[in-house]
C-alpha cells in the first residue's frame, strides 16, 4: 500500500521517547564537497573491476592488521559504552593521505564489542564539516547511526534511523541487547537517507560484534576482514558526481582489507583460523575463494550455524556477513584471496581480484574442525496460515522503487505486520541489476532462490542461517521466512546498494504492538 506521510508527524512518530529538540535539522546549501570531478585515483593499483575477464593483482603490500578495537568506558558488568565521533580525518590509502569521513578518525572504524544481555550506550557526536548538498539534493553533513544485523527496538533512541543530526549536535544511544543472538557479526554505519551512499563510500562504517556464547570456535585464532573499495579524486573520496554513480553503483579502484591493499596473512602448517568477514563495499560484490584450500562456512548474518559447511567459494553481497574456518592443508607456499569474477550487472564485478595473500609460517599446528558448532540453530518449517507478501524491486528513471513506489519523506510503500507472527516475503527482482536486500530488525530465513548463483541459492535454501540480507539476483525472486517478533515501531526494508537506497529503493515497515513503546 502506499502511506502519504506528513514531513512532521514522520519525525515525531520516528522520534518516540526521544528528548524534545536533539532530532537533527537541515541547514541551507554550503560549499560543494571538496575535491569536486570525477578523475580517477590515479595509480593506486586496486583496480576498477569492469573490465571483461581482466584480472586485478596489485603489489603485495604490509602485514595484516585487525581493525582497531574501541575502548569501553564503563566499569559496569553488563553495560557497555562508548564514544562515536563522525569526522572528517587524514588518512593513509595505499600510500596517499586521503581526507575521509570516519568515525573516531580511524579507517576501518573501531570494533565495538558486547554480549547478548549487554546494555550498548553509543555517546554520539556529529562533527562533520559542512559540506552542501549532493546531486540528489540531500544535505552531505546530516548523519545518524544505524547498528545494522541487531534484533532490537527500531524506536526511541535504540536502532531509530528516523532522526538525523546536523554537525554540532550530540546523542545518546541505547541498545537492549537482550534479545540479539550471540555470535553475530554486525555494523555500524550512517542511515539519514539520500546520504548514505556518500558516507559510507567515503569510509563511515565499523564492526559490532557480539561474543559467542559458545566456546566450540574460542580456541582458533580470529581474524576480522573487512572488505571495502574507494576511489579518490585530488585527496579526497570521489563524489558521486552523476545519476549513473547512483544507478549503477559507485566501485572504487582501491580494493581493500581492513583499509589495506594486498595484505599478508601468516598461517601454520595444519593450523585452522576463524575469519568474520563483512563485505563493507557500498556496491561491489564479492566471490570469495582462498586458492588450494576449502572455507568452511559456520556462521552468517543472523549467528553461527549447527555445523561446519564446506564450500569452494561464495558470494557475498554489500552488508553480508559470513563466518568462516580455514584450515592450512598445504605445506609451506603462499597462496591468493579471491574474489572471483562474478557479474551483479552487465560486466561489473568481471574481473578476478587478489585481496589478501596467505602465507605458511612457522610450526605445524594439529587443530580439528569442530563436528558442531550450535546445534540448536534448525531450519524454520512455514507454519500454517502464515502472511504472504510481494515485493517487487525496480529501477528507472534515476530512481529505485518497491512496488512501483519511490521512496520519499511523503510517500512510501509501507508494510503492516503484527507481532508473534511469521510472514513470508516474495522478492521479485525486475531490473537487470542484482539487488541485496536487507531488512531492519527481525532477520529471516531463506526458503529458496530463482535465477542467480546456483551455490549461493542451493546453500542458503538448506543450512540453517538467520539473514537479515539476501541476494535477489536480477530477474529472480527471493522467499524469505520472516519471524515478526520482540520489537514494534517505525523501521525500514531497502536495497543495500546504498546508492539504490539513496535514490528511492526503500520502504517502511510498521510493526505493530509489543515492546517498542508504540
Amino acid at each position: 500500500m502506499t502511506t502519504k506521510i506528513n514531513k512532521r508527524d514522520f519525525l515525531k512518530l520516528a522520534s518516540a521517547a526521544v528528548a524534545s529538540g536533539l532530532a537533527g535539522s537541515q541547514g541551507d546549501a554550503r560549499a560543494q564537497m571538496r575535491g569536486g570531478g570525477m578523475g580517477g585515483g590515479g595509480g593506486m593499483g586496486g583496480g576498477g573491476g569492469m573490465g571483461g575477464g581482466s584480472v586485478i593483482d596489485p603489489p603485495t603490500g604490509g602485514p595484516f592488521m585487525d581493525p582497531l578495537q574501541m575502548q569501553n568506558l564503563s566499569s559496569t558488568p553488563g553495560l557497555v559504552e562508548v564514544n562515536v565521533e563522525a569526522r572528517e580525518a587524514p588518512i593513509a590509502v595505499n600510500g596517499v593521505t586521503a581526507s575521509l569521513l570516519t568515525y573516531n578518525g580511524s579507517f576501518p572504524a573501531p570494533t565495538i564489542r558486547a554480549r547478548k544481555g549487554d546494555l550498548l550506550r553509543v555517546n554520539f557526536t556529529n562533527s562533520l564539516p559542512m559540506s552542501g548538498l549532493n546531486i540528489l539534493g540531500h544535505h552531505r553533513e546530516v548523519t545518524n547511526l544505524h547498528t545494522h544485523g541487531l534484533h532490537v527496538s527500531p524506536m526511541g533512541n535504540s536502532d531509530n534511523v528516523m532522526i538525523t543530526f546536523m554537525p554540532g549536535e550530540d546523542f545518546i544511544y541505547e541498545y537492549d541487547l537482550s534479545m540479539q543472538a550471540g555470535g553475530t557479526l554486525n555494523f555500524y554505519h550512517p542511515h539519514a537517507h539520500g546520504s548514505v551512499a556518500e558516507q559510507y563510500w567515503a569510509g563511515m562504517c565499523g564492526a559490532l560484534v557480539l561474543e559467542d556464547e559458545t566456546d566450540v570456535l574460542a580456541g582458533f585464532e580470529t581474524h576480522l576482514l573487512i572488505l571495502k573499495d574507494i576511489e579518490l579524486s585530488g585527496g579526497d573520496p570521489a563524489p558521486h558526481g552523476s545519476m549513473m554513480d547512483y544507478m549503477q553503483g559507485k566501485e572504487g579502484n582501491t580494493i581493500m582489507v581492513n583499509g589495506k591493499v594486498h595484505p599478508v596473512l601468516n598461517i601454520r602448517p595444519g593450523q585452522v583460523q576463524r575469519w568474520r568477514i563483512l563485505n563493507a563495499s557500498t556496491a561491489r560484490f564479492y566471490n570469495l575463494s582462498l586458492q588450494n584450500h576449502s572455507m568452511y562456512v559456520v556462521g552468517t548474518d543472523g549467528g553461527l550455524l549447527d555445523k561446519p559447511y564446506k564450500v569452494s567459494s561464495m558470494v557475498l553481497s554489500p552488508g553480508e556477513r559470513l563466518d568462516v574456518l580455514v584450515r592450512a592443508t598445504q605445506t609451506s607456499g603462499t597462496y591468493k584471496f579471491l574474489s572471483l569474477p562474478y557479474s551483479r550487472h552487465g560486466n561489473m564485478g568481471s574481473a578476478q581480484i587478489t585481496l589478501m595473500t596467505v602465507s605458511y609460517k612457522g610450526s605445524k599446528a594439529g587443530d580439528v574442525l569442530p563436528a558442531t558448532v550450535d546445534p540448536s540453530a534448525v531450519r524454520i518449517p512455514v507454519p500454517a496460515n502464515t502472511v504472504t507478501r510481494s515485493l517487487n524491486l525496480s529501477m528507472g528513471q534515476g530512481r529505485g522503487y518497491i512496488n512501483g513506489i519511490s521512496f520519499s519523506e511523503t510517500s512510501t510503500f509501507e508494510i503492516h505486520s503484527e507481532l508473534d507472527n511469521y510472514e513470508v516475503w516474495e522478492i521479485t527482482n525486475a531490473s537487470g541489476m542484482d539487488h541485496p536486500f536487507h531488512q531492519h530488525v527481525n532477520p529471516a530465513q531463506i526458503l529458496s532462490i530463482s535465477g542467480g548463483n546456483s551455490g549461493y541459492a542451493s546453500f542458503y535454501s538448506a543450512v540453517p542461517a538467520w539473514k537479515d540480507v539476501v541476494l535477489v539476483p536480477k530477474w529472480g525472486t527471493a522467499r524469505i521466512l520472516v519471524p515478526v517478533k520482540d520489537y514494534d515501531g517505525m523501521t525500514m526494508f531497502h536495497c543495500h546498494i546504498l546508492e539504490h537506497e539513496d535514490i528511492g529503493m526503500m520502504g517502511m515497515w510498521h510493526i505493530m504492538g509489543g515492546m517498542g513503546g508504540m
